[in-house]
């Protein structure tokens, strides 16, 4: 019995049974890539374009209009929104892409950091509190295209926990809530600040070990 038998019979007599492989690949299995066009980088970039919407609602009528502050309220939250669904579409179905995970921390800061300059310009939220949240966000974008020809640093837990907190504190904020409100928006607030400089710091450290060349799968990672 030749080799080629012996594989038939294994293969339930069949030599293209089991895996569909590609003659162009001569016969080593392969992926489809996976295209840059798809419905989660969509919603990652329709976030990127209500920010600017976002801020025109929230300066309406001097930015202190019970109406237009709800509205730039519900504007904002559909902007965080789409960030949980097209995180969730690209893992379930497989749509995960270089430009995904690039510009989807990319689209957060932009919101974030929009709704924080527009809230300390309207005297809502102190300068300090933006400056540090800025800087961090700004220099962990700097530094994910400084290290990108080593690799890209995905979003991890952390750092969606950390834009979740911040959407929850803005949200607060933005709203024309009660005074009663204000020493609990001010917790939020601060806890946001803490996760965003301490989700900063693992960054940076990722960025280091990528330089280094050390990947997730290597051992010490």
């Amino acid at each position: 019995m030749t080799a080629q038998s012996h594989d038939e019979m294994a293969s339930g007599g069949h030599p293209d049974a089991g895996t569909e492989v590609s003659p162009v690949q001569g016969g080593v299995p392969h992926e489809k890539p996976v295209p840059v066009v798809n419905i989660a980088n969509i919603l990652t970039v329709l976030r990127i374009v209500l920010v600017p919407v976002f801020l025109v609602t929230l300066f309406m009528d001097g930015g202190h209009s019970t109406f237009w502050r709800i509205i730039a309220t519900i504007v904002f939250a559909v902007a965080a929104i789409t960030d949980r669904i097209d995180g969730q579409l690209a893992r379930k179905y497989g749509l995960v892409t270089d430009f995904g995970k690039l510009a989807d921390p990319i689209a957060d800061k932009a919101l974030i950091g929009a709704a924080l300059v527009g809230l300390s310009v309207l005297g809502d939220l102190s300068w300090w509190v933006t400056a540090i949240i800025a800087a961090r966000e700004l220099g962990i974008t700097l530094m994910r295209f400084a290290v990108l020809r080593h690799g890209v640093i995905p979003a991890g837990r952390g750092g969606k926990l950390k834009t979740l907190v911040q959407s929850l504190a803005i949200g607060m904020y933005l709203l024309p809530l009660p005074a009663g409100w204000a020493t609990a928006s001010a917790i939020a607030m601060g806890l946001a600040v803490f996760l965003t400089v301490a989700t900063g710091l693992d960054y940076v450290i990722q960025a280091v070990r990528l330089r280094a060349g050390v990947h997730p799968h290597e051992p010490g990672s």
